[in-house]
């Protein structure tokens, strides 16, 4: 088998469902989505009311998600108000369903 040291160059795709999937691999975070997904946005001290952590904690979830770009944050201050990302999140959701019904818009790998 040949192996290479060259970057594999992977479509824009496959690079946004793997940044999408690598923010919802914590329970924490999918239950973040949830919480927003039935609110039209919030504060980070509701989501401290709502899951038994720090808010550190969910700050540092928070601060993935919104790098992930499943969410976007608005400075109030003191407080920075949080919503699910309604773009981003309808393209998450189209990729992954296309990822799991078999579409053939991502890379084949041989094996």
């Amino acid at each position: 088998m040949k192996r290479s040291l060259s970057d594999i160059q992977y479509k824009e795709d496959t690079e946004k469902l793997a940044r999408f999937a690598k923010a919802l691999g914590h329970p924490t975070r999918i239950a973040i989505l949830k919480h927003l997904e039935n609110q039209s946005c919030c504060f980070t001290g509701e989501l401290v009311d709502v899951l038994p952590l720090a808010q550190s904690t969910i700050s540092q979830h928070l601060k993935e998600l919104k790098n992930a770009g499943l969410i976007q944050g608005e400075l109030k201050p003191p407080k920075i108000k949080y919503c699910i990302h309604q773009k981003n999140w309808a393209t998450a959701k189209k990729l992954f369903e296309n990822l799991f019904n078999g579409n053939n818009s991502f890379e084949k790998v041989k094996c």
